[in-house]
């Protein structure tokens, strides 16, 4: 895992001491991605400067130092990532004359775009990367990323030269850099707590999509990223082509599978651990790592002294079990709040989703053991294990007969007492069990749904904040995403298949593995995901719906799994969030802060929000009858982000 920048400027503009400056200068500021090393190419005659920070995992030897020319010297890449199918390539590639100077992925990579190309090369590819190459043969740069978007890549222009980054902080190095805030990506952020891709915080600049390869025969070119590889063909082909073996079949193919992804992002020069929070996900990837490890892994848990957001005491026992080595720490209130200060730094466009700051905690202490850390990330997407998929195929199914006219009048009915009233209400009738749902709130978002006209309002209405966030940012536009450019969709019938491909395409690559790679790159620990391996995505979309959601219990495939390694007991428990007492820290802890961030004079002064839809909702949260963290957070992250970025 490392850091890469870089930039593409007229031939002949600056003299090469200057471009190895400005290069330099912007791999220092993302150094945290790559402390051990870092390294410059300059080419001043083409104007192309390559820069990078190493965080060495692979080759600890200055062989594997970047930038890296290939073995005929037409090739020079600076690469972020791992390719996991490496061995496999360099055993493909050694019977056609290539030969190797050290033992890492990098090499690989740059004899496979000598052997094949650089597209069809990166189609071979089975890993997280994100990387530059410049083809002094063709005098071309070509800019690629991972096929789910695990590793970052920003690009746009400074005047009349190309510049791209891990992260954007690396790009702001560059002189001239003085982009304003892009609207539509603020939009974006209220709706969704984070900015989807292409978007990017900063007008003029974007991210690459996942799956994509930009370009450039000179700077002056505006291409359109093109596709490699497709996940809507995925999914296609996968419903498609179904498993039809039995029950017992699928699970041994899919342990099978997992186990060989597992094995491969083992492989490692330096210490190496998992996360564990005894959930299904994480606890399967750790039985597949200890089935492979003649020593006993190491895994790290954090736990809160607060009940129901402590998973510590689960995740214990399923270490006792497997034989891990395992680390856990209880992180107070104080703890977790000492984080949020760093988060504009960590997140360098704004990024809303809560669970940021645990998630950085255990990176934190993960990080003072091992270099490599594996996590169970994306296993509820690829097996139905959210929530919404379960319950909004059960909306669905009862109200797609229905007249517009019909689900508005039942939306009207659902809220005709104000949630205030109706979580008071709720808090004295349910039983003691229930009494801390806030029956207000959730009736009045199921009430959002119901009054959804199709299946693509409603998966919308699902996964926004702010629903109508054109009516807080000024100015603000909601922009085409692949949530509602439906033409890019894949021919899927099933509503709950539909849900898990538009999370795949934005909330997996948008949110969650935003979140990982900035907590772990912040503390520069490398994050490894198996369930993302490519095999494994095509197997899982082959599954037929039976084998993911059970009796309205998700993810069974990875459940029946799981218990051949781990008892039945120790796992089977309601489903917890890696979560923080927000709602109670933004009326205690948190209020002080926040009410300067969200004063109204300051809202106004800074002419990016309306004040006045904010501000009720603060007060409504302060006074207790509603609670609006995570709409809250949404502009408080925004607010931290600008206030850090002295814009």
């Amino acid at each position: 895992m490392c850091g890469i920048a870089g930039f593409f400027a007229p031939a002949q503009s600056r003299p090469s001491h200057e471009m190895d400056a400005i290069v330099t200068a912007m791999t220092d500021a993302i150094v945290l991605r790559g402390p051990d090393d870092a390294g410059a190419w300059v080419d001043s005659t083409n104007g192309i400067a390559l820069g990078h920070r190493r965080l060495s995992i692979l080759d600890l030897s200055p062989l594997g130092h970047q930038p890296m020319d290939s073995a005929d010297g037409r090739f020079v890449i600076v690469f972020n990532g791992e390719i996991y199918n490496f061995q496999d390539l360099r055993a493909e590639l050694e019977p056609l004359g290539h030969s190797w100077r050290g033992h890492s992925d990098t090499e690989i990579m740059l004899a496979a775009f000598c052997q094949w190309g650089v597209v069809e090369a990166t189609k071979r590819f089975n890993g997280m990367f994100a990387f530059a190459v410049w083809d002094r043969q063709e005098r071309v740069m070509h800019l690629a990323r991972d096929r789910m978007g695990e590793k970052p890549l920003y690009y746009g222009w400074v005047g009349e030269t190309f510049v791209f980054a891990s992260e954007l902080k690396a790009i702001q190095r560059f002189p001239g850099f003085n982009a304003s805030v892009d609207r539509e990506a603020l939009t974006s952020l209220l709706r969704f707590n984070y900015i989807p891709d292409p978007l990017c915080i900063y007008q003029g600049f974007k991210k690459l999509p996942p799956a994509t390869m930009l370009t450039l025969k000179s700077p002056s070119e505006r291409p359109q990223p093109n596709c490699y590889w497709s996940l809507p063909r995925v999914v296609e082909h996968g419903l498609d082509h179904p498993f039809t073996g039995t029950e017992a079949e699928a699970i041994d193919a899919f342990e099978a599978l997992l186990k060989k992804a597992v094995g491969m992002r083992m492989i490692s020069d330096v210490p190496l651990g998992a996360f564990l929070s005894g959930g299904i996900d994480s606890s399967l990837i750790v039985a597949m790592m200890q089935a492979q490890s003649a020593r006993p892994v190491r895994t790290f848990t954090i736990g809160f002294h607060e009940k129901q957001y402590n998973e510590a005491e689960v995740a214990k026992s399923v270490a006792a079990h497997l034989g891990t080595e395992h680390t856990e720490m209880y992180v107070t209130g104080e703890d977790a709040l000492n984080v949020i200060p760093q988060l504009p730094a960590l997140y360098d466009e704004p990024f809303a989703d809560y669970s940021q700051i645990p998630t950085h905690l255990v990176c934190k202490m993960a990080r003072q053991h091992v270099t490599v850390a594996l996590s169970g990330d994306a296993g509820d997407e690829l097996f139905g294990g959210y929530e919404r998929y379960a319950m909004g195929r059960s909306i669905w199914d009862r109200i797609s007969w229905m007249p517009p006219v019909m689900k508005r009048l039942t939306a009207e009915a659902l809220t005709l007492l104000p949630p205030g009233v109706m979580n008071t209400v709720g808090a004295k009738l349910l039983p003691k069990r229930l009494r801390h749902i806030p029956v207000g709130d959730k009736l009045h978002k199921l009430a959002e749904v119901v009054a959804a006209p199709g299946v693509e309002t409603l998966y919308l209405n699902l996964m926004s904040y702010w629903k109508k966030p054109t009516d807080i940012v000024i100015d603000g536009q909601d922009p085409v995403t692949a949530i509602t450019n439906t033409a890019s969709w894949p021919r899927v019938s099933d509503f709950t298949h539909r849900m898990m491909h538009l999370d795949m395409e934005t909330y997996l690559p948008g949110d969650i593995l935003v979140k990982v790679d900035r907590a772990a790159m912040g503390v520069s620990l490398e994050g490894r995901i198996p369930l993302l391996d490519t095999e494994l995505i095509e197997f899982a979309w082959r599954i037929p719906y039976s084998m993911k959601v059970r009796n309205g219990k998700g993810k069974w495939l990875m459940r029946e799994t799981l218990y051949r390694h781990v008892p039945k007991a120790l796992i089977d428990r309601p489903k917890q969030g890696f979560g923080i007492p927000l709602e109670i820290w933004l009326r205690g802890p948190l209020r002080e802060w926040a009410e300067d961030l969200l004063s109204e004079s300051r809202l106004k002064r800074e002419g990016f929000f309306h004040p006045a839809p904010i501000r009720q909702k603060w007060q409504e949260h302060l006074s207790g009858t509603r609670n609006w963290h995570f709409y809250l957070w949404d502009i408080l992250m925004f607010q931290a982000w600008l206030q850090a970025n002295k814009l």
